[in-house]
């Protein structure tokens, strides 16, 4: 896969994220994707195949009144990429021993995606 094909796939989810638009994002996902999010060092969720990575998805999406992944830097490999993420979001409603709905979230992580087909198989989180 070329870079210019796994930057676009990248630049393609992260559009479809920002907008909230869950069917974008798993257009661009193969069917047995494998999802992981990693805070603080620990594994905090993680999805097998798109119907869990739907789920999540659209569980997340409730939790945000508005939320933005930009990409700060992005280094590609042959079926890969690893992208420094700035990410901002604002919550919808409050997380239970956590911060109350209305507090916006400002951090900075990794997002390694890995490519198969022309389609995003794997993708890890990290903050």
């Amino acid at each position: 896969m070329g870079s210019s094909n796994i930057q676009d796939l990248v630049d393609r989810y992260l559009v479809a994220y920002n907008a909230f638009d869950i069917d974008g994002m798993v257009s661009l996902l193969s069917p047995d994707v494998r999802f992981e999010n990693h805070s603080g060092g620990q594994l905090t969720a993680a999805t097998n195949g798109i119907e869990e990575f739907r789920q999540l998805a659209e569980q997340s999406r409730s939790l945000f009144s508005e939320r933005e992944q930009r990409i700060t830097n992005l280094e590609l490999g042959h079926e890969s990429a690893v992208a420094a993420i700035a990410y901002r979001g604002k919550l919808a409603k409050d997380i239970p021993d956590g911060p109350p709905a209305g507090t916006l979230l400002d951090l900075q992580g990794i997002s390694e995606f890995s490519f198969g087909n022309g389609r995003i198989t794997k993708i890890v989180d990290r903050s």
